[in-house]
């Protein structure tokens, strides 16, 4: 993916390279929940560019240690829904939710994974797919999996921060207000 030019202070790298740390901080706990890894890329400012940010989130997401990933996990909500339309709609989001509920009781935190490769139309079904097949492993292998999931999603959060507009007058910032906007199937 290109990423935008992030070029001066009023662009979204500019403002997070200039932002205070507590500030840095919150802004990327939007796009990954856990406090160490926030922690590591706000210290690490400033990037020259975003290909450097997504490198050091990267670098930083490998770096995390089970509660590292746990605290993470924790602060996922459930899966947002994809949006579908159409016969079988409202059955196969019931079956869903089902199965995140599953999901949830056999390892104690939310379903997550990133969705960015796959057009909308396929998100439900590759949701109910990878959580059937997920709920076959064992906890630590869920685990690896939840947390290369995080490691994606985190990327697709940062992209998102990165491309959002520069100083839009009354749009609210991503992690100031708002959650990050991002185009993936957890929040």
């Amino acid at each position: 993916m290109r990423l935008p030019a992030q070029r001066g202070p009023r662009t979204p790298l500019g403002r997070l390279n200039n932002a205070s740390v507590e500030t840095a901080v919150v802004t990327l706990l939007a796009c990954c929940g856990s406090q160490r890894w926030a922690e590591l890329l706000a210290v690490h400012r400033p990037y020259p560019d975003g290909h450097a940010l997504l490198a050091a989130a990267e670098e930083a997401s490998y770096d995390l240690a089970e509660p590292d990933v746990v605290e993470a996990l924790a602060a996922e909500s459930a899966t947002r829904q994809p949006v579908t339309d159409g016969p079988g709609a409202l059955a196969a989001h019931t079956a869903l939710r089902a199965a995140q509920a599953a999901y949830e009781s056999r390892f104690g935190h939310a379903f997550v994974i990133c969705l960015d490769a796959l057009p909308p139309g396929e998100h439900l079904d590759q949701m109910l797919s990878a959580i059937h097949t997920r709920l076959s492993h064992t906890p630590d292998a869920e685990h690896a999996v939840a947390a290369e999931e995080l490691r994606k999603l985190a990327q697709s959060r940062l992209r998102a921060l990165l491309a959002s507009v520069p100083d839009t007058p009354g749009a609210p910032r991503p992690g100031e207000g708002a959650p990050a906007p991002h185009a993936d199937a957890a929040d």
